[in-house]
């Protein structure tokens, strides 16, 4: 196990009926900002909710915050916390509500010059508005960590930063929030929390322990993934995803062991340039990466296939298997797997690779054997 410093100062409020104390969690003379996406959370009945827990304080709403949060779209929110004066700000809804509410609180505090400079040059952060969130899609792990993706719309860029100053002060995690999603995006959850899981497991290197409670988490999306996309919401598989999705992204299962980012590394730019939902381009760039790195990391893709598939890894196929039972898990959740399945051709392939070059990347997500000698032929084979 190699050195690590794990470090997570979140408070996580689960189950049932928390929202309602979430009062009591902010300090009374805090003016309030709620941040929100496209206005779910007025249908579903959470923001009552919310503003019920808020009875009586001083509440700013800014909604509109779009999947693939737009770095346009939290700079008017930075400046009406500067117009405001918010003291407190608070991420209603999923993974990119609360990565936005993290830049927006980043970025009303920073100081050194443009805010795009946190996600473009990694500019430091030194400060940042205090927040929390009520998460009702599980799926990033942005609820218990220090993490925020942002997208520029005006470069098509997708831009990730992390700062210990953007970790929630508090999480509330109902699981009856999510009974309202689209089965489109509990898919997208799933398989986002699932190739959390697997950057942080599938790499030459590993642990033990680390590697048990990683594939623990892997069987447990897998026994679980069919059955909350297709059936109707259940309190005790719903509970169960959201705390797995949770721990997939917590720092937890990556204490001591290597990681490989390159699936979201190179997924991000599909998204910026193609729009795709997110955990549609992890289902399609996964089984490139895996497939790429089958001689490299041989030992760790069959202990994946035993100890998560339970297919025996003495077979002459169980690497093949393996990579190809992950790519069903993904379609057998309705996510096709194919670039073709989106009309994406070659063309894509080279502007991806153009501004890899431009930004002069090698490796992709902090191993060799992922890197942008061998990324034009990740994509080109899941075409």
């Amino acid at each position: 196990m190699e050195n690590f410093n794990y470090y997570n100062p979140v408070q996580v409020l689960f189950g049932k009926g928390q929202i309602a104390k979430i009062g009591k969690l902010i300090p009374e003379d805090n003016k309030i900002m709620l941040t929100y996406g496209g206005g779910s959370i007025k249908r579903n009945g959470v923001r009552e909710q919310v503003m019920q827990a808020l009875q009586g304080r001083r509440v700013v709403e800014f909604g509109g915050i779009e999947p693939n949060p737009r770095y346009e779209t939290l700079m008017k929110a930075v400046e009406t916390t500067r117009q405001e004066k918010i003291d407190f700000l608070l991420a209603v809804g999923g993974g990119s509500v609360i990565d936005g509410t993290k830049f927006i609180a980043a970025a009303a505090r920073f100081r050194g010059g443009d805010p795009w400079e946190i996600l473009s040059r990694e500019a430091r952060v030194d400060d940042a508005l205090p927040l929390a969130a009520v998460l009702t899609l599980p799926a990033t792990g942005t609820e218990m960590n220090s993490n925020s993706v942002i997208t520029r719309e005006s470069t098509r860029e997708k831009l990730a930063f992390s700062s210990r100053h953007v970790f929630p002060r508090f999480s509330v995690l109902d699981p009856e929030t999510t009974y309202s999603l689209p089965r489109r995006q509990v898919a997208n959850g799933v398989i986002d929390a699932f190739v959390h899981v697997m950057e942080q497991y599938y790499t030459p290197g590993g642990d033990p322990v680390q590697d048990r409670l990683a594939e623990g988490i892997l069987r447990t999306l897998v026994e679980l993934g069919p059955a909350l996309v297709n059936d109707p919401p259940e309190y005790h598989s719903r509970a169960t995803f959201t705390w797995t999705a949770t721990l997939a992204l917590n720092g937890l299962i990556a204490c001591g062991v290597p990681q490989d980012w390159s699936t979201h590394h190179i997924g991000h730019e599909l998204t910026a340039l193609r729009g795709l939902d997110h955990g549609v381009t992890l289902a399609i760039v996964l089984p490139g990466v895996m497939q790429a790195t089958a001689e490299s990391r041989r030992r760790k893709l069959l202990q994946y296939a035993g100890r998560v598939w339970n297919i025996d890894p003495a077979r002459p196929d169980a690497g093949a298997l393996a990579i190809a039972r992950t790519e069903a898990f993904f379609q057998e959740l309705g996510v096709a797997t194919r670039l073709s399945d989106y009309s994406i051709g070659a063309e894509t392939i080279d502007l991806i690779m153009e501004r890899f070059r431009e930004r002069g990347y090698a490796q992709l997500g902090g191993i060799d054997d992922v890197n942008t000698g061998n990324a034009r032929e990740i994509l080109l084979s899941r075409l």
